[in-house]
């Protein structure tokens, strides 16, 4: 698969031309040409769906209680959309796909019909879940505070911080997973240097307390 790229001679490996793809599937990822997250996000929230109907009978059970329905949920349905999100580049569009699916979910098992009309924040208070866009900053955060603490010459400690070579395209420079993350440490009052330090000390890192607190922008 070639991404970003002008040159359309063929890979080869000892002589013989690679098979081409415009998508593929690495460790439970979906990764395109495009780059992005769509299609990656659009493949998770159908493998959360199927795995949400196959526990209809749960969601319908009077006898369960609802808390233990959301722990299932949170466990069973969620995890498999969630799965790879500390990666996500999350758009507004992407956030909302999710967050829809979500609440849909959500108040299937609150058996909240269509005329109950429910602020988002309350159902989420309802069921003591974060807004996505703060979950999944959440996530990333932890994973981003776990990585610093590999040593400096792992590939994955160097993927976070790596620049391609060359000459980027005229025009508005694309947002990038790097960016938002730059985007946040300044929001959060910090330097890239300051929290690589903190995030030397786990449970000073953990105890934070910040990075789940960012200001969700959809949370009416």
């Amino acid at each position: 698969m070639k991404a970003n790229t002008k040159n359309n001679n063929p890979i080869t490996m000892n002589g013989e031309p690679l098979e081409e793809t415009d998508s593929f599937t690495y460790l439970g990822s979906t990764i395109n040409k495009h780059g992005g997250t769509a299609e990656d996000v659009k493949a998770r929230i159908q493998k959360a769906r199927v795995a949400f109907i196959m526990l209809r009978k749960i969601w319908r059970a009077k006898q369960i209680k609802t808390n233990t329905k959301l722990s299932i949920f949170n466990s069973n349905v969620k995890a498999v959309l969630l799965y790879g999100s500390e990666t996500w580049r999350s758009t507004q569009k992407t956030l909302r796909r999710i967050q829809t699916f979500i609440n849909k979910c959500l108040r299937r098992i609150l058996h909240l019909k269509w005329t109950d009309k429910i602020s988002n924040t309350t159902l989420w208070k309802m069921t003591k879940q974060l807004p996505i866009e703060n979950e999944i900053k959440k996530r990333k955060w932890r994973w981003i505070g776990h990585t610093l603490r590999k040593p400096p010459n792992t590939i994955i400690r160097q993927a976070i911080t790596w620049n391609p070579p060359g000459k980027r395209r005229r025009g508005r420079p694309r947002n990038t997973w790097q960016r938002d993350t730059e985007k946040e440490t300044k929001e959060m009052g910090y330097t890239r240097r300051e929290m690589e330090k903190m995030a030397t000390d786990r449970k000073r890192w953990l105890s934070l307390g910040r990075w789940p607190m960012l200001p969700a922008s959809n949370q009416a």
